[in-house]
């Protein structure tokens, strides 16, 4: 089981990055870091502050908006900083966002997600191997000869060549585009895994994999997990309940709102929509009280460390490749580098 640190940098007001955290983690061998955008701060400037601070704990994007840049854009981001930082230690995960943001933030229209999402994939592989850039898709025409073209465009290939592999990952949470992470992508970052994420997820893979030709042998699943070594369950639990009921209650419309849909697939369906409704109704307390405690601990990992060392084995057998890990401060880091055995090989390579 491959472990990584997730940085929810996103969500503030003012930017912090926490450098010592970062450095624990890779020198308890956590494969990779992953930053994340909204509308804030972007994902891919933290990551490049990173490659300075850092020398082989791997840099990813757990997710950056396809809406935020093009396709082309977001592939020099990437090749720019895998070369700053030493070549074959940027991941790019990709996601869709939701149209409040697409259509409101980007000023993009939300169009066909999942096609836009396949084009955005090719496009990427095409400038890193320095092919020349073309598209006859729809979303992303290249070169452009629409409304306002002077028919000059030409097919280019990147000036930089990669300084190493940089994997793309989709991250997603409803069945075509997990389908499409299995077909076209190196790995999966899935909208909640769950601890039945094999029977919710898995024939959506297995869809995508048959489409490829079968599973790759390096394909990862990178699921998340919270970390809070505590005496307080109880108050734990309660204290993540306002930001999963913000999410699922209010973090899309009425209509698009991926993270109720992926907990109503993760066998909460009912719950998904009381918060949902709660929320859009003003009752914000009652969302609150809505959220279920079997869902949160079933991506958490909390109470002391005989309590989580308890809990571990059943996500070791989830059929994850690895796990995203959110935690304060390098205990929780500690904790689950010997559970899963990764201080060892980081010795190994010191």
């Amino acid at each position: 089981m491959k472990l990584a640190l997730g940085l929810d940098l996103y969500r503030g007001a003012t930017l912090e990055v926490p450098v010592d955290q970062v450095r624990a983690a890779e020198d308890l061998g956590y494969h990779s870091v992953w930053t994340a955008e909204a509308y804030g701060s972007d994902a891919f400037s933290p990551l490049a502050y990173l490659a300075a601070c850092t020398t082989r704990i791997r840099l990813g994007t757990d997710l950056a908006q396809i809406a935020a840049r093009t396709p082309a854009a977001t592939a020099m981001q990437a090749m720019t900083i895998d070369a700053l930082a030493g070549g074959g230690r940027v991941i790019v995960g990709l996601g869709v966002s939701g149209p409040q943001i697409v259509e409101g933030w980007y000023g993009q229209p939300w169009g066909s997600p999942n096609q836009r999402l396949r084009e955005y994939v090719a496009i990427m592989r095409k400038v890193f191997a320095r092919e020349p850039l073309t598209n006859d898709g729809t979303e992303f025409p290249l070169p452009y000869t629409g409304p306002g073209a002077l028919g000059q465009g030409k097919a280019l290939r990147s000036i930089l060549h990669p300084a190493g592999d940089i994997g793309i990952w989709i991250g997603a949470g409803g069945p075509k585009n997990s389908a499409l992470a299995a077909e076209v992508a190196d790995g999966f970052l899935p909208m909640g895994w769950g601890a039945d994420g094999e029977s919710v997820y898995g024939p959506d893979l297995d869809a995508g994999f048959a489409a490829r030709g079968g599973r790759p042998d390096h394909f990862e699943v990178f699921g998340g997990v919270s970390v809070v070594i505590t005496d307080d369950v109880r108050g734990t639990l309660d204290a993540m309940k306002p930001l999963t009921a913000m999410y699922v209650g209010g973090m899309g419309s009425a209509t698009h709102n991926y993270h109720r849909a992926a907990m109503a697939r993760r066998g909460f369906p009912e719950a998904a929509e009381r918060i949902h409704e709660c929320w859009m109704a003003g009752e914000k307390e009652a969302a609150v009280a809505a959220v279920p405690d079997e869902y949160l601990e079933q991506g958490a990992l909390i109470g002391s460390p005989e309590r989580i060392r308890g809990q571990w084995e059943p996500f070791t057998q989830r059929g994850l490749t690895g796990l995203i890990v959110r935690t304060d401060g390098a205990e929780g880091l500690e904790l689950l580098a010997d559970l899963a055995g990764t201080r060892d090989l980081a010795d190994g390579v010191a």
